[in-house]
């Protein structure tokens, strides 16, 4: 179980369907970026992105997240993932298998109250730009593309001041939306190496990522003396 978020179903179904406010419509969505934090920190901007989803059905879901609590070279997945709302189905697959990754884990609850019940979740560890290319190919090659939804899982910059936070997150947006892998050594944030599969994957689509929202936690807590960013795109 998960300590970022409520663990009482109500509380959380309550907070989870005011996060979803955006009432824009997106005809073709192939994939969404979130953050990862704490869900009073920044369920918020990953609601913005989620409210997107709805009334859309996918085939297959795919959730991104980087490693976080292991270190390894390449790509797992995880062996069980359960919220307030049970557990939610893995497809199967034949990675080596992980415990428990929280930028995969806190999208969870989101896709379950859209009432997707299984997916394939990915922790990236180390890989190089060369390996995140032949991984999305994979990817490309095993999964219709039409059938198929993308969640990559990152947070900005941490522990900057305010407006260092937001000079920097800028610059890692700009690169992001421009899927700029030549200035990728620009991109400040926790899920770099699950991003190295998102630049890829999206340039062999012609897809191009598009900012739904960005904060920090300092717009939340009133901090400002360090702060993390989050930012939440459509693609």
């Amino acid at each position: 179980m998960s300590d970022w978020y409520s663990q009482d179903k109500k509380e959380l179904t309550k907070i989870i369907k005011s996060y979803l406010t955006n009432k824009k419509s997106i005809k073709n969505i192939h994939g969404i970026i979130v953050p990862h934090a704490g869900y009073i920190y920044s369920g918020e901007i990953a609601g913005k992105a989620y409210s997107l989803l709805k009334d859309k059905i996918y085939k297959n879901i795919i959730v991104f997240g980087s490693s976080h609590y292991a270190s390894y070279y390449g790509i797992a997945s995880l062996e069980e993932i359960k919220t307030p709302f049970g557990k939610i189905n893995i497809q199967e697959n034949k990675l080596r298998k992980l415990k428990y990754e929280h930028s995969i884990d806190n999208q969870i609850p989101f896709l379950q109250y859209l009432n997707i019940k299984k997916i394939l979740p990915i922790v990236v560890g180390d890989i190089t730009i060369d390996q995140a290319k032949e991984f999305a190919k994979e990817f490309a090659k095993e999964f219709n593309k039409q059938d198929t939804l993308f969640i990559f899982s990152t947070d900005l910059s941490h522990f900057l001041k305010y407006k260092e936070c937001i000079k920097k997150d800028n610059e890692t947006i700009k690169t992001i939306e421009n899927l700029d892998l030549e200035h990728f050594s620009k991109v400040d944030a926790c899920g770099r190496n699950a991003l190295k599969i998102l630049f890829t994957l999206c340039k062999e689509n012609k897809w191009k990522p598009k900012l739904i929202e960005y904060k920090n936690s300092g717009d939340t807590t009133k901090d400002k003396s360090s702060v993390v960013g989050y930012a939440s795109f459509w693609f």
